[in-house]
């Protein structure tokens, strides 16, 4: 599991970053009308496939699945309607949101890829309805998670990421830090160089 997750709103914005040296990038598109979800999945996997990135779709794991992408990412209100058993006979990995010890062990139940535990710190991204998890939940989650790898996300800095790892999570999952960032490019270099 690559130590550093890379998490954008939009391809133009993937094929910016993903040249700087991401290997595992998640393409997250909100409220786009299906066309343009096709047209940015299917350019994001092409590009990811020429530059040697892992793409991730976020939520749409149909779309994922016609256009024969082969990782998405399942909050917890999409596991309800994802058709697991169709996502693994194409081989389609996948990585599940959880927020809480149900969740997790629900999560962990479907052999994921890996489970992501968030926002570990306050996070700007978007209102949420759980309080920030903080490092002792991180640790929890890996002790129960044991051979899964774990992805933390949620209000992560490059200053943060030491004690992110030292509490047991495989992989810190950046979206605001960079995405607000004056120089991203800038940015996701330093991301790099400190999750090397």
């Amino acid at each position: 599991m690559e130590r550093f997750y890379l998490i954008v709103g939009h391809v133009g914005r993937l094929e910016l970053l993903v040249p700087q040296g991401v290997r595992l990038v998640q393409l997250r598109l909100k409220d786009q009308p299906e066309a343009e979800v096709r047209r940015q999945i299917a350019r994001a996997r092409d590009f990811c496939a020429v530059h040697g990135a892992q793409l991730v779709v976020n939520d749409y794991w149909q779309i994922a699945l016609d256009l024969r992408c082969s990782f998405v990412h399942l909050g917890q209100e999409d596991m309800e309607t994802a058709d697991f058993v169709a996502l693994r006979r194409a081989g389609v990995r996948y990585g599940l949101s959880t927020h809480d010890e149900a969740e997790l062990d629900r999560a962990l139940a479907l052999d994921p890829a890996y489970v992501a535990l968030g926002p570990v710190y306050p996070t700007l991204l978007k209102q949420m309805k759980w309080g920030p998890q903080g490092l002792e939940r991180v640790a929890a989650w890996k002790a129960r998670a044991g051979k899964v790898p774990l992805v933390a996300i949620g209000g992560l800095t490059p200053e943060r990421l030491a004690g992110v790892f030292a509490a047991g999570a495989d992989s810190a999952a950046v979206v605001t830090d960079i995405q607000q960032a004056t120089d991203p490019e800038a940015r996701c270099r330093e991301w790099l160089a400190a999750t090397a």
